[in-house]
């Protein structure tokens, strides 16, 4: 009997009013493309990043309601990798010293670890046509806080679940309206199936716009590669994409490890020193949290 091993990475768009780097609207506007751009977004020659500080403080608010531990350091990397619609030829990204870390959201009476809450650039949006891809810039670099989980799911429902009550979480918070309709909630499914002590390589399922999508994706994807196990064949190391009209998951490309990005400090930002003071006006502007409310309803 093989056992399926979940884990999530849930990219959220910030709700900050400029975008992370620059002073453009963050406003993805996809009925006037291009408008909300400037050199900094588009990484025109010369120009520099400064840092949102309205987004560093919402990631560090949304660590602490998850349980996290807030290090006193923290500095922004370069993710190098190559695609049409990133201006710069790399992401302004965290590796090594994330906000936050080893936190926990409880579903259910268990705790799923969180390995990581750290902040980067969101990327620009592509149209595709018949025979051309467009770009649109008014999404690059707006605040992307990404959220990543252990490998601690047993089950799609149990997914799904999670994500549910993050989304609450987040809109408590007033850090995102974290609407999956829009994209400014993203969820990537990373699963491999295990038996006795034998585990097989890692699929990641990319951009599940919907609840039912993380659900019907992870089901679909176990049963996949149940098959292939039980066949005697190998399963491969990839990143797959969810065909909702066809209810099945396509191969899109390897998948790659961290070493392929080329992570390295990012020289144009400043490291951060994150001040006790800092995190303790943050922990204070906390609301009551949707489980800590249904608890008060029950004893209520």
């Amino acid at each position: 009997m093989y056992k399926a091993i979940v884990g999530l990475e849930v990219h959220v768009e910030l709700d900050t009013k400029s975008k992370m780097f620059c002073s453009c609207l963050n406003d993805s506007d996809e009925r006037h493309p291009n408008v909300n751009i400037c050199e900094i977004c588009t990484s025109q020659p010369g120009s520099l990043p400064v840092i949102n500080k309205e987004a560093v403080r919402k990631t560090i608010k949304t660590g602490l309601a998850l349980n996290c531990q807030i290090p006193e350091y923290s500095k922004f990397n370069r993710k190098n990798y190559f695609y049409p619609d990133l201006p710069k030829g790399y992401q302004i990204s965290q590796y090594d010293m994330p906000f936050c870390k080893e936190g926990f959201l409880e579903i259910e009476g268990r705790k799923i670890k969180i390995k990581r809450v750290h902040l980067e650039e969101d990327t620009g949006r592509l149209v595709h046509e018949k025979d051309y891809s467009l770009v649109d810039f008014n999404r690059a670099g707006i605040p992307l806080m990404e959220l990543v989980t252990e490998p601690d799911f047993t089950s799609a429902k149990e997914a799904r679940k999670f994500a549910e009550e993050l989304q609450l979480i987040l809109r408590y918070l007033g850090v995102s309206d974290a609407d999956m309709e829009k994209g400014q909630l993203r969820v990537e499914v990373n699963v491999s199936l295990k038996k006795g002590k034998g585990l097989q390589l890692r699929v990641e399922i990319k951009n599940l716009n919907s609840f039912r999508a993380v659900e019907k994706a992870l089901d679909y994807e176990i049963e996949r590669q149940t098959k292939i196990l039980k066949s005697g064949k190998k399963v491969v190391q990839e990143t797959r994409g969810w065909d909702d009209i066809r209810g099945v998951t396509v191969g899109q490309r390897k998948k790659e490890e961290a070493h392929d990005y080329r992570y390295f400090p990012e020289p144009d930002l400043p490291p951060l020193h994150i001040v006790p003071k800092m995190i303790e006006e943050i922990q204070a502007k906390i609301p009551e949290l949707p489980q800590q409310k249904r608890e008060r309803f029950k004893k209520e």
